[in-house]
């Protein structure tokens, strides 16, 4: 459902923002850009984290037409544990699903404090 949400914004956006005289061969060079940076939105990736290989995912998501981030991270092999954060920022969501995954392994006894205190502190 964000990717029709987010389409359709897009859409809407553009036929205000773009005068009437656009030409399909305009909108042939628009068109790749735009593709660009909507698929950018999207990340998954890898990180070690305290010697244990985990995967994490970003992905937008609109809330009352304002982009949002969901970021999860886990380590496979190691735990079951999921951090999860939503945030405004694509680049604060990767900290903050990071400090949620460190502090839910720290009460399950999986980090020391001294282990965990480098990842919670602001």
């Amino acid at each position: 459902m964000g990717v029709c949400v987010l389409t359709m914004a897009l859409t809407v956006a553009l036929a205000v923002a773009l005068p009437s005289q656009c030409s399909a061969a305009d909108w042939g060079a628009f068109m790749p850009s735009i593709a660009t940076r909507l698929t950018g939105l999207w990340e998954t990736g890898e990180l070690e984290l305290l010697g244990h290989y985990c995967v994490c995912s970003v992905k937008p998501t609109f809330q009352r037409w304002q982009l949002y981030f969901i970021g999860s991270m886990w380590c496979p092999g190691w735990t079951p544990i999921r951090g999860v954060a939503e945030t405004r920022s694509r680049s604060g969501v990767v900290g903050k699903m990071t400090q949620d995954f460190v502090g839910k392994a720290l009460k399950a006894d999986l980090l020391s404090d001294e282990e965990a205190e480098a990842w919670l502190s602001p």
